[in-house]
């Protein structure tokens, strides 16, 4: 099992994930003779799983169901054990735009953090690309280690624990991009200029804060970069859903409805928007926004080697 490179069969070792339903997922590690318990019952490892195809629809002890996905680096981030905050698809995707990834490209990136980014950089540099990630927090980054290895992309990835603002990347004039998820991002331009190549290359910078975007923008400054622009992604999701709304009261619907011979005691003309007319409302298909939304996840600051 690869999170770069797909598998049709689940294996003894897999990392999964259990599907219940589009709110309700979580991953589970594949081993034979393990059990997993969930509302519509067990799932038996050596039975339910091993030696089944990514996406079947298996049958839980309690008569209930679920479906086994292969792992994704979408679903991942949905469903990865948080131990830092994390990026989620609506700024991963422009990032890798912005950055302008491509398999084949060096990427540096810091902090590793959950790795959330890190699954995507990998899939999207593979498979000769190479990403090069910084972690200050030495168990996050062995847990991080760790992660790579079981989901097969250990040869596409370098962990190195150190401090970026003092110690740099460990590589120098090789990336084509460099990301940066710190306090503080200005005290790493320096390191992430020596880090791209010789010119060309992209930084991105993320920052919840707009005083730090400041600082940042200042030192890119500083150093050189330029078109430098800053980003907020915010995502408003809507519902398609049946909405009824008054019709307002013209003064001419029953002159209109008797010059037209309209029976609303007709059976066949209960359904027509006349008969809507004479109850005063009309239902119709709309898109609804959330009443809750996630708003300010962070800013985004891109720029260019010179």
């Amino acid at each position: 099992m690869s999170f770069v490179e797909y598998g049709d069969t689940i294996k003894d070792g897999d990392t999964a994930i259990v599907f219940l339903g589009h709110e309700s997922m979580f991953p589970v590690k594949v081993q034979h003779g393990t059990v997993t318990q969930t509302k519509y019952g067990v799932i038996r490892h050596s039975t339910d799983l091993i030696g089944k195809k990514y996406g079947s629809k298996v049958t839980c002890s309690k008569g209930g169901w679920v479906f086994i996905l292969h792992p994704t680096p979408e679903l991942w981030t949905m469903n990865l054990p948080h131990r830092t905050q994390i990026l989620y698809s609506t700024d991963i995707s422009i990032i890798t735009m912005m950055l302008e990834l491509k398999p084949g490209s060096i990427v540096c990136e810091s902090g590793t953090g959950s790795g959330s980014l890190s699954h995507a950089l990998i899939r999207t540099v593979a498979p000769t690309g190479h990403l090069y990630t910084v972690e200050f927090h030495q168990q996050r980054a062995e847990k991080a280690r760790e992660e790579f290895r079981e989901h097969g992309v250990e040869h596409l990835v370098t962990v190195t624990n150190q401090d970026v603002c003092k110690n740099g990347f460990g590589v120098k004039n090789v990336a084509d991009a460099v990301f940066l998820d710190i306090p503080s991002p200005w005290e790493a331009i320096g390191h992430a200029k020596s880090a791209l190549k010789a010119e060309g290359g992209r930084i991105c910078s993320f920052s919840p804060c707009i005083e730090q975007v400041q600082r940042t923008c200042l030192a890119m400054e500083e150093y050189g970069f330029t078109e430098i622009n800053t980003l907020e992604i915010l995502l408003r999701v809507y519902n398609v859903r049946t909405i009824s709304l008054q019709i307002p009261d013209l003064g001419k619907a029953a002159e209109d409805n008797s010059s037209t011979g309209f029976d609303s005691s007709n059976p066949s003309n209960q359904g027509s928007p006349c008969a809507n007319l004479q109850q005063g409302t009309v239902q119709f298909k709309s898109g609804v926004p959330l009443r809750e939304m996630v708003g300010h996840t962070g800013y985004l600051t891109f720029a260019t080697k010179s």
